[in-house]
Protein backbone atom coordinates (compact mmCIF):
# COMPACT_ATOMS: atom_id res chain seq x y z
CA UNK A 1 0.00 0.00 0.00
CA UNK A 2 1.51 3.23 -1.07
CA UNK A 3 1.44 6.28 1.70
CA UNK A 4 1.77 9.66 0.17
CA UNK A 5 4.60 11.87 1.27
CA UNK A 6 3.18 14.53 3.66
CA UNK A 7 0.89 11.53 5.33
CA UNK A 8 4.60 10.11 5.98
CA UNK A 9 5.83 13.13 7.41
CA UNK A 10 3.18 13.49 9.39
CA UNK A 11 3.68 10.48 11.19
CA UNK A 12 7.53 11.18 11.80
CA UNK A 13 6.15 14.01 14.52
CA UNK A 14 8.45 14.02 17.64
CA UNK A 15 6.43 15.22 20.10
CA UNK A 16 9.52 16.59 22.78
CA UNK A 17 7.19 18.23 25.25
CA UNK A 18 4.05 18.76 27.62
CA UNK A 19 2.98 21.87 27.94
CA UNK A 20 1.19 23.49 31.38
CA UNK A 21 -1.77 24.92 30.95
CA UNK A 22 -1.93 28.92 28.97
CA UNK A 23 1.85 27.94 27.47
CA UNK A 24 2.52 26.61 23.79
CA UNK A 25 2.78 23.40 22.58
CA UNK A 26 6.83 23.64 21.04
CA UNK A 27 7.67 20.21 19.47
CA UNK A 28 9.19 19.43 15.50
CA UNK A 29 8.75 16.61 13.09
CA UNK A 30 11.01 16.00 9.97
CA UNK A 31 9.98 19.26 8.33
CA UNK A 32 10.04 21.72 11.06
CA UNK A 33 9.48 23.04 14.48
CA UNK A 34 5.98 23.03 15.29
CA UNK A 35 3.92 25.30 18.12
CA UNK A 36 0.76 24.23 19.23
CA UNK A 37 0.83 21.74 16.40
CA UNK A 38 1.33 24.03 13.11
CA UNK A 39 4.69 24.01 11.49
CA UNK A 40 6.52 27.01 11.16
CA UNK A 41 8.89 28.46 8.81
CA UNK A 42 11.16 30.43 10.89
CA UNK A 43 13.21 33.19 10.05
CA UNK A 44 15.83 34.33 12.93
CA UNK A 45 18.28 37.13 13.75
CA UNK A 46 21.08 37.12 15.98
CA UNK A 47 21.19 40.14 18.35
CA UNK A 48 23.03 40.20 21.34
CA UNK A 49 22.36 42.19 24.31
CA UNK A 50 25.46 42.91 25.81
CA UNK A 51 26.81 44.26 22.72
CA UNK A 52 24.05 47.11 22.73
CA UNK A 53 22.77 48.84 25.37
CA UNK A 54 18.97 48.72 26.86
CA UNK A 55 17.94 51.87 24.90
CA UNK A 56 18.35 49.98 21.77
CA UNK A 57 16.67 46.63 22.28
CA UNK A 58 13.16 48.07 21.55
CA UNK A 59 14.39 49.64 18.40
CA UNK A 60 16.40 47.03 17.17
CA UNK A 61 13.93 44.22 17.92
CA UNK A 62 11.59 46.26 15.79
CA UNK A 63 13.75 47.14 12.64
CA UNK A 64 14.30 43.28 12.63
CA UNK A 65 10.48 42.57 13.01
CA UNK A 66 9.72 44.46 10.15
CA UNK A 67 12.52 43.13 8.55
CA UNK A 68 10.57 40.00 8.52
CA UNK A 69 12.61 38.30 11.63
CA UNK A 70 10.13 35.83 13.68
CA UNK A 71 12.87 34.70 16.16
CA UNK A 72 15.55 36.74 17.75
CA UNK A 73 18.74 34.53 18.88
CA UNK A 74 21.01 35.24 21.19
CA UNK A 75 23.76 33.62 23.79
CA UNK A 76 24.01 33.51 26.96
CA UNK A 77 27.48 35.40 28.12
CA UNK A 78 28.87 33.45 31.48
CA UNK A 79 31.52 35.61 32.33
CA UNK A 80 29.77 38.68 32.16
CA UNK A 81 26.50 37.25 34.32
CA UNK A 82 29.15 35.17 37.24
CA UNK A 83 32.12 37.45 37.18
CA UNK A 84 33.43 35.67 40.77
CA UNK A 85 31.63 32.20 41.78
CA UNK A 86 28.20 32.50 43.00
CA UNK A 87 28.06 36.39 42.24
CA UNK A 88 25.66 37.02 39.95
CA UNK A 89 24.80 40.21 37.81
CA UNK A 90 21.57 40.77 35.16
CA UNK A 91 21.85 44.48 35.56
CA UNK A 92 22.23 47.05 32.73
CA UNK A 93 23.43 45.63 29.38
CA UNK A 94 23.03 42.29 31.73
CA UNK A 95 19.64 42.29 31.78
CA UNK A 96 18.55 38.84 30.00
CA UNK A 97 15.06 39.02 31.02
CA UNK A 98 14.40 42.41 29.87
CA UNK A 99 16.18 41.79 26.65
CA UNK A 100 13.41 38.55 27.01
CA UNK A 101 10.65 40.77 27.66
CA UNK A 102 11.50 43.17 24.63
CA UNK A 103 11.18 40.35 22.22
CA UNK A 104 7.65 38.76 23.75
CA UNK A 105 6.30 42.52 23.83
CA UNK A 106 6.82 42.43 20.20
CA UNK A 107 5.16 39.55 19.28
CA UNK A 108 8.42 37.73 18.32
CA UNK A 109 9.73 34.68 19.52
CA UNK A 110 13.48 33.73 20.87
CA UNK A 111 16.15 31.10 20.61
CA UNK A 112 18.39 31.01 23.95
CA UNK A 113 22.15 29.78 23.24
CA UNK A 114 23.05 28.67 26.63
CA UNK A 115 26.27 27.42 25.92
CA UNK A 116 28.26 28.35 28.50
CA UNK A 117 31.09 28.16 25.91
CA UNK A 118 29.96 30.48 23.15
CA UNK A 119 33.11 31.45 20.88
CA UNK A 120 31.48 34.68 19.56
CA UNK A 121 34.63 36.20 19.40
CA UNK A 122 33.73 37.01 23.16
CA UNK A 123 36.62 37.17 25.73
CA UNK A 124 37.93 33.68 26.73
CA UNK A 125 34.76 32.10 24.49
CA UNK A 126 32.59 33.67 27.66
CA UNK A 127 34.11 31.64 29.94
CA UNK A 128 34.76 33.74 33.71
CA UNK A 129 38.34 33.51 34.14
CA UNK A 130 38.20 32.08 37.49
CA UNK A 131 36.82 28.87 36.18
CA UNK A 132 40.65 28.28 35.06
CA UNK A 133 41.81 28.21 38.77
CA UNK A 134 39.62 25.40 40.03
CA UNK A 135 41.85 22.07 41.05
CA UNK A 136 41.45 19.83 38.45
CA UNK A 137 39.72 21.21 35.69
CA UNK A 138 39.66 20.33 32.12
CA UNK A 139 37.42 22.40 30.38
CA UNK A 140 34.60 21.25 27.61
CA UNK A 141 34.90 17.35 28.43
CA UNK A 142 34.30 14.57 30.43
CA UNK A 143 35.65 16.53 33.36
CA UNK A 144 33.84 16.27 36.72
CA UNK A 145 34.81 19.74 38.37
CA UNK A 146 34.07 21.42 35.06
CA UNK A 147 30.60 19.60 34.59
CA UNK A 148 29.70 20.78 38.18
CA UNK A 149 30.07 24.53 37.19
CA UNK A 150 29.02 24.35 33.79
CA UNK A 151 25.22 22.04 35.04
CA UNK A 152 25.46 24.91 37.43
CA UNK A 153 25.20 27.84 35.62
CA UNK A 154 23.00 25.87 33.00
CA UNK A 155 20.38 25.16 35.81
CA UNK A 156 20.95 29.18 36.75
CA UNK A 157 20.43 30.25 33.58
CA UNK A 158 17.35 28.10 32.73
CA UNK A 159 15.78 28.86 36.23
CA UNK A 160 16.08 32.44 35.58
CA UNK A 161 13.78 32.17 32.35
CA UNK A 162 11.44 29.90 34.29
CA UNK A 163 10.79 32.18 37.36
CA UNK A 164 10.25 34.69 34.39
CA UNK A 165 7.65 33.16 32.68
CA UNK A 166 9.99 33.24 29.43
CA UNK A 167 9.75 29.87 28.00
CA UNK A 168 7.04 29.25 25.20
CA UNK A 169 5.26 26.29 27.82
CA UNK A 170 5.18 28.91 30.28
CA UNK A 171 3.69 31.70 27.80
CA UNK A 172 7.01 32.90 27.09
CA UNK A 173 8.76 34.07 23.66
CA UNK A 174 11.86 31.23 23.98
CA UNK A 175 10.85 27.98 21.56
CA UNK A 176 14.81 26.78 21.24
CA UNK A 177 17.60 26.42 23.27
CA UNK A 178 21.05 25.79 22.54
CA UNK A 179 23.65 23.79 24.42
CA UNK A 180 27.14 23.60 23.64
CA UNK A 181 28.64 25.61 20.94
CA UNK A 182 30.33 24.05 18.01
CA UNK A 183 32.28 20.97 20.07
CA UNK A 184 32.64 18.99 16.75
CA UNK A 185 35.29 21.48 15.68
CA UNK A 186 37.27 19.97 18.63
CA UNK A 187 35.94 16.94 19.58
CA UNK A 188 38.88 15.36 18.67
CA UNK A 189 41.49 16.59 20.45
CA UNK A 190 39.63 15.18 23.87
CA UNK A 191 39.87 11.86 22.56
CA UNK A 192 38.13 9.60 24.56
CA UNK A 193 36.67 12.24 26.40
CA UNK A 194 34.95 14.14 23.75
CA UNK A 195 31.73 11.33 23.02
CA UNK A 196 31.01 11.14 26.53
CA UNK A 197 30.36 14.48 27.22
CA UNK A 198 28.68 15.64 24.41
CA UNK A 199 25.75 12.92 25.38
CA UNK A 200 26.39 14.34 29.09
CA UNK A 201 25.62 17.84 28.48
CA UNK A 202 22.13 17.11 25.73
CA UNK A 203 20.95 14.61 28.86
CA UNK A 204 21.61 17.55 31.38
CA UNK A 205 20.04 20.16 29.21
CA UNK A 206 16.94 17.55 28.53
CA UNK A 207 16.62 17.21 31.97
CA UNK A 208 16.43 20.56 32.76
CA UNK A 209 12.48 20.65 31.15
CA UNK A 210 12.52 24.11 29.74
CA UNK A 211 9.67 22.58 28.06
CA UNK A 212 10.92 23.75 24.59
CA UNK A 213 13.16 21.84 22.15
CA UNK A 214 17.46 21.54 22.41
CA UNK A 215 19.82 22.00 19.58
CA UNK A 216 23.45 21.76 19.46
CA UNK A 217 25.08 23.73 16.06
CA UNK A 218 27.96 21.88 14.12
CA UNK A 219 27.62 18.48 15.91
CA UNK A 220 26.49 16.16 13.49
CA UNK A 221 25.93 13.56 16.05
CA UNK A 222 23.71 15.56 18.38
CA UNK A 223 21.88 12.98 20.74
CA UNK A 224 18.29 12.17 20.56
CA UNK A 225 15.99 14.43 21.28
CA UNK A 226 18.50 17.66 20.65
CA UNK A 227 18.72 18.80 16.84
CA UNK A 228 21.73 18.83 15.31
CA UNK A 229 22.18 22.32 13.13
CA UNK A 230 24.28 24.04 10.61
CA UNK A 231 26.48 26.81 10.82
CA UNK A 232 28.33 28.74 8.07
CA UNK A 233 28.31 30.78 4.47
CA UNK A 234 26.63 28.03 2.73
CA UNK A 235 24.67 25.38 4.25
CA UNK A 236 22.32 25.02 1.32
CA UNK A 237 25.47 23.30 -0.18
CA UNK A 238 27.62 21.94 2.76
CA UNK A 239 25.06 20.57 5.73
CA UNK A 240 25.02 16.62 5.84
CA UNK A 241 21.08 17.04 7.22
CA UNK A 242 19.55 15.93 10.08
CA UNK A 243 20.84 13.13 11.60
CA UNK A 244 17.41 11.42 12.20
CA UNK A 245 14.36 11.70 9.99
CA UNK A 246 12.31 13.10 12.92
CA UNK A 247 14.77 16.20 13.11
CA UNK A 248 13.89 19.23 11.23
CA UNK A 249 16.75 20.94 9.00
CA UNK A 250 17.97 24.19 11.07
CA UNK A 251 20.62 26.62 10.46
CA UNK A 252 21.99 28.14 13.60
CA UNK A 253 24.43 30.62 11.92
CA UNK A 254 24.22 32.46 8.27
CA UNK A 255 27.24 34.38 8.79
CA UNK A 256 25.48 37.97 7.19
CA UNK A 257 29.68 38.91 6.80
CA UNK A 258 32.10 38.06 9.24
CA UNK A 259 33.77 39.57 12.57
CA UNK A 260 36.96 41.81 12.16
CA UNK A 261 40.66 41.63 13.47
CA UNK A 262 42.72 44.72 13.85
CA UNK A 263 45.03 45.19 10.92
CA UNK A 264 42.57 43.60 7.71
CA UNK A 265 39.84 45.35 5.97
CA UNK A 266 36.11 44.17 6.74
CA UNK A 267 34.67 40.80 4.96
CA UNK A 268 31.44 41.68 2.53
CA UNK A 269 28.94 39.79 1.68
CA UNK A 270 26.50 40.92 -0.96
CA UNK A 271 22.45 40.62 0.15
CA UNK A 272 22.41 38.44 -3.25
CA UNK A 273 24.68 36.07 -1.85
CA UNK A 274 22.42 35.57 1.32
CA UNK A 275 19.93 35.49 -0.48
CA UNK A 276 20.66 32.96 -2.98
CA UNK A 277 22.11 30.63 -0.16
CA UNK A 278 18.78 31.01 2.25
CA UNK A 279 16.69 30.10 -0.81
CA UNK A 280 19.46 27.12 -1.74
CA UNK A 281 18.83 25.69 2.24
CA UNK A 282 14.97 25.84 1.54
CA UNK A 283 15.16 24.10 -1.40
CA UNK A 284 17.37 21.94 -1.38
CA UNK A 285 17.97 20.85 2.35
CA UNK A 286 14.22 21.14 3.17
CA UNK A 287 15.64 23.89 5.80
CA UNK A 288 12.72 26.04 8.25
CA UNK A 289 14.49 27.97 10.27
CA UNK A 290 17.22 29.92 9.14
CA UNK A 291 19.46 32.10 11.46
CA UNK A 292 21.07 35.23 10.25
CA UNK A 293 24.72 35.50 12.24
CA UNK A 294 24.46 38.71 12.88
CA UNK A 295 21.07 40.09 12.12
CA UNK A 296 23.10 43.00 14.44
CA UNK A 297 26.17 42.81 15.50
CA UNK A 298 26.60 45.98 17.87
CA UNK A 299 29.53 47.15 20.05
CA UNK A 300 32.15 44.99 21.98
CA UNK A 301 32.48 46.99 24.75
CA UNK A 302 35.59 47.47 27.56
CA UNK A 303 37.54 44.25 27.27
CA UNK A 304 34.67 41.92 26.21
CA UNK A 305 36.49 41.31 22.82
CA UNK A 306 38.31 38.42 22.02
CA UNK A 307 41.89 38.76 21.43
CA UNK A 308 42.76 40.69 18.27
CA UNK A 309 38.94 41.60 17.56
CA UNK A 310 38.05 45.03 16.93
CA UNK A 311 35.36 46.71 18.92
CA UNK A 312 32.76 46.72 16.13
CA UNK A 313 30.95 43.62 15.50
CA UNK A 314 29.57 42.56 12.40
CA UNK A 315 29.00 45.94 11.04
CA UNK A 316 28.04 45.09 7.63
CA UNK A 317 24.86 43.61 9.57
CA UNK A 318 21.19 44.33 8.22
CA UNK A 319 21.54 46.58 11.06
CA UNK A 320 24.67 48.32 11.87
CA UNK A 321 26.79 48.94 14.38
CA UNK A 322 24.60 51.59 15.54
CA UNK A 323 20.92 50.03 14.81
CA UNK A 324 20.84 51.52 11.47
CA UNK A 325 19.50 49.78 8.26
CA UNK A 326 22.11 48.82 5.87
CA UNK A 327 20.79 48.90 2.56
CA UNK A 328 20.34 46.96 0.16
CA UNK A 329 20.96 43.90 2.41
CA UNK A 330 18.23 44.82 4.96
CA UNK A 331 15.72 45.26 2.26
CA UNK A 332 16.35 42.71 0.00
CA UNK A 333 16.40 40.42 2.43
CA UNK A 334 13.02 41.35 3.38
CA UNK A 335 11.33 40.70 -0.03
CA UNK A 336 12.76 37.56 0.30
CA UNK A 337 11.41 36.70 3.78
CA UNK A 338 7.99 37.80 1.95
CA UNK A 339 8.11 35.65 -0.76
CA UNK A 340 8.95 32.65 1.39
CA UNK A 341 5.97 33.31 3.41
CA UNK A 342 3.47 34.04 0.22
CA UNK A 343 4.43 29.03 0.16
CA UNK A 344 5.25 28.70 3.02
CA UNK A 345 2.01 26.59 4.13
CA UNK A 346 2.59 24.27 0.84
CA UNK A 347 6.76 24.27 1.45
CA UNK A 348 5.91 22.99 5.06
CA UNK A 349 3.17 20.51 4.05
CA UNK A 350 5.62 18.32 1.39
CA UNK A 351 8.83 17.42 0.57
CA UNK A 352 9.92 18.52 -2.44
CA UNK A 353 11.18 16.92 -5.57
CA UNK A 354 13.67 17.64 -8.05
CA UNK A 355 13.45 18.25 -11.77
CA UNK A 356 17.15 19.15 -14.23
CA UNK A 357 16.19 21.91 -16.23
CA UNK A 358 19.42 21.87 -17.62
CA UNK A 359 23.11 20.74 -17.30
CA UNK A 360 23.55 23.51 -14.32
CA UNK A 361 19.64 24.51 -13.38
CA UNK A 362 17.05 22.62 -11.11
CA UNK A 363 13.71 22.87 -10.27
CA UNK A 364 12.83 22.59 -6.51
CA UNK A 365 8.70 21.77 -6.68
CA UNK A 366 6.52 21.92 -3.74
CA UNK A 367 3.64 19.85 -4.26
CA UNK A 368 1.06 18.89 -1.89
CA UNK A 369 -2.48 17.02 -1.58
CA UNK A 370 -4.03 20.10 -1.76
CA UNK A 371 -3.09 20.85 -5.22
CA UNK A 372 -1.11 23.74 -4.22
CA UNK A 373 1.87 23.96 -5.77
CA UNK A 374 5.54 26.02 -5.45
CA UNK A 375 8.83 25.97 -7.14
CA UNK A 376 12.43 27.56 -6.51
CA UNK A 377 14.07 27.21 -9.92
CA UNK A 378 18.13 27.16 -9.56
CA UNK A 379 20.81 28.57 -11.71
CA UNK A 380 23.89 27.28 -9.89
CA UNK A 381 26.14 28.40 -12.90
CA UNK A 382 28.15 31.44 -11.72
CA UNK A 383 29.29 32.65 -14.29
CA UNK A 384 26.29 33.44 -17.03
CA UNK A 385 22.18 33.76 -17.37
CA UNK A 386 20.23 31.39 -18.56
CA UNK A 387 16.66 30.64 -20.37
CA UNK A 388 14.74 27.56 -18.79
CA UNK A 389 11.77 25.77 -19.49
CA UNK A 390 9.39 24.86 -16.07
CA UNK A 391 5.82 23.50 -17.10
CA UNK A 392 5.24 24.99 -20.16
CA UNK A 393 6.73 28.57 -19.12
CA UNK A 394 9.83 30.48 -19.88
CA UNK A 395 11.82 31.76 -17.09
CA UNK A 396 14.86 33.70 -17.08
CA UNK A 397 17.44 33.14 -14.45
CA UNK A 398 20.57 35.34 -13.76
CA UNK A 399 23.85 33.67 -13.10
CA UNK A 400 24.09 32.08 -9.39
CA UNK A 401 20.43 32.98 -8.41
CA UNK A 402 17.42 31.18 -7.53
CA UNK A 403 13.66 32.61 -8.52
CA UNK A 404 10.70 31.71 -5.91
CA UNK A 405 7.64 30.76 -7.89
CA UNK A 406 4.38 30.78 -4.79
CA UNK A 407 2.10 29.46 -7.42
CA UNK A 408 4.24 27.58 -9.71
CA UNK A 409 3.76 30.01 -12.19
CA UNK A 410 4.71 33.85 -11.25
CA UNK A 411 7.83 34.88 -9.96
CA UNK A 412 7.60 36.74 -6.68
CA UNK A 413 11.65 37.22 -6.40
CA UNK A 414 15.06 36.19 -7.53
CA UNK A 415 17.71 36.20 -5.36
CA UNK A 416 20.24 38.37 -8.04
CA UNK A 417 17.57 41.17 -8.50
CA UNK A 418 17.81 43.40 -5.95
CA UNK A 419 15.21 46.38 -6.21
CA UNK A 420 16.11 47.97 -2.98
CA UNK A 421 17.60 51.47 -2.68
CA UNK A 422 21.64 51.63 -1.31
CA UNK A 423 22.59 53.85 1.38
CA UNK A 424 26.23 54.70 2.33
CA UNK A 425 26.90 55.82 6.18
CA UNK A 426 29.91 58.29 5.87
CA UNK A 427 32.30 59.70 9.02
CA UNK A 428 32.90 63.11 9.11
CA UNK A 429 35.08 64.54 11.47
CA UNK A 430 34.12 67.17 13.47
CA UNK A 431 35.32 70.40 13.53
CA UNK A 432 35.24 73.31 16.21
CA UNK A 433 33.75 76.72 15.44
CA UNK A 434 36.54 78.75 16.13
CA UNK A 435 38.21 77.06 13.00
CA UNK A 436 35.45 77.85 11.12
CA UNK A 437 37.57 81.14 10.13
CA UNK A 438 39.44 79.57 8.21
CA UNK A 439 37.82 79.62 4.78
CA UNK A 440 39.28 76.53 3.87
CA UNK A 441 37.27 74.71 6.58
CA UNK A 442 34.59 76.99 5.76
CA UNK A 443 34.16 75.08 2.36
CA UNK A 444 34.90 71.63 4.17
CA UNK A 445 32.19 72.23 6.06
CA UNK A 446 29.38 73.01 3.47
CA UNK A 447 30.65 70.25 1.45
CA UNK A 448 30.18 67.75 4.31
CA UNK A 449 26.79 68.87 4.84
CA UNK A 450 25.56 68.50 1.27
CA UNK A 451 26.62 64.74 1.81
CA UNK A 452 24.81 64.33 4.65
CA UNK A 453 21.25 65.80 2.69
Amino acid sequence: MEMSLSVAVALLVVMVVVVSTGGANVSYDGRSLMIDGERKMLFSGSIHYPRSTPDMWSSLISKAKEGGIDVIETYVFWNLHEPQPGQYDFSGRRDIVAFMKHIQAQGLYACLRIGPYIEGEWTYGGFPFWLHDVPGVVFRSNNEPFKFYMQNFTTKIVNLMKSSGLYASQGGPIILSQIENEYQNVEKAFGEDGPPYVSWAAEMAVGLQTGVPWCMCKQDDAPDPVINACNGLRCGETFTGPNSPNKPSIWTENWTSFYQVYGQNATLRSAEDMAYHVALFIARKNGTFINYYMYHGGTNFGRTAAEYIITSYYDQAPLDEYGLIRQPKWGHLKELHEAVKLCSETILSVFPYMQSLGEQQEAYVFSGDSGACAAFLVNIDNTKSVVVQFQNSSYELPRKSISILPDCKTVAFNTAKVSTQFNTRITIQPLSLTRLRNGNNMKRLFHNLMLLH
